[in-house]
């Protein structure tokens, strides 16, 4: 319970004492967005470093080469635990935003980060909102911010077989002719989801699997996309698995 307590402290102060921060960076982005982007990159970041080390994650990196350092990607995962985004985050060289649950933006405080990280907010029970964000998505890509999504749609509880990733958030990579960049995340819910409320040291493996370019795959691949992705992911999360 240590843990738990002193990483939510430090997430409540962060965002009380940030206050002063947000209103200069809303004053930054009025005149020099880029400025803006790297500035919120980089607190964040400090943000989320401090929180893995306060619950004790001891993590593993496999693949930073294959991201690309120039040009915007489309990050898609596996999720099993908020530490999800806690984690990689900290791995992206350039701005990233997340595909969020609506929900999300009505948290005080957090969804003004969440905005200014370049995160959607997806509503899915609402077509026509859903829809707005994929094209607000692929607007972001298109600027040079990558997007990360996890396809499964909801937090996946099973240790072995990742869920079937929902197809639509695909059309984002689709629309931009960005590369898709798939990410395993192995052990992340051992972190806190596993014994809630508690928190536990634990050794969370992220690896990025080489880009997957549309224009190289098949038509069959092209049509379900997500199954392909999916499947290169699996292969990376089995194989991890072993390491933990």
């Amino acid at each position: 319970m240590i843990r738990f307590l002193l990483t939510s402290s430090f997430v409540i102060l962060f965002l009380i004492f940030s206050i002063p921060i947000l209103i200069l960076e809303w004053i930054i982005g009025k005149y020099n967005p880029e400025l803006k982007n790297r500035t919120t990159q980089a607190m964040v970041k400090w943000a989320f470093r401090g929180c893995s080390i306060l619950a004790g994650v001891s993590l593993e990196v496999i693949g930073r080469e294959h991201i690309p350092q120039e040009g915007a990607v489309l990050y898609v995962g596996n999720h099993s635990s908020y530490f999800d985004i806690v984690l990689t985050y900290l791995c992206f060289p350039h701005p990233t935003g997340y595909v969020a649950k609506a929900e999300m933006s009505k948290l005080p405080l957090l969804s003004i980060w969440m905005k200014n990280i370049h995160c959607l907010f997806l509503d899915r029970n609402n077509i026509k909102e859903g829809m707005k964000a994929i094209l607000k998505g692929i607007e972001e890509l298109k600027s040079g911010i990558s997007i990360c999504i996890f396809p499964e749609g909801t937090r996946n509880t099973s240790p072995d077989i990742i869920l079937p990733f929902r197809e639509g958030s695909f059309r984002m990579a689709e629309k931009a002719k960005c590369p898709i960049i798939p990410v395993s995340i192995n052990n992340s819910s051992a972190v806190w989801e596993a014994h809630l409320p508690a928190m536990k040291k634990a050794h969370v493996i992220i690896e990025f699997g080489a880009p997957i370019h549309l224009e190289e795959l098949s038509r069959e691949e092209r049509k379900f996309l997500g199954a392909h992705t999916r499947k290169t992911i699996q292969a990376m999360y089995d194989k991890n698995k072993k390491l933990i």
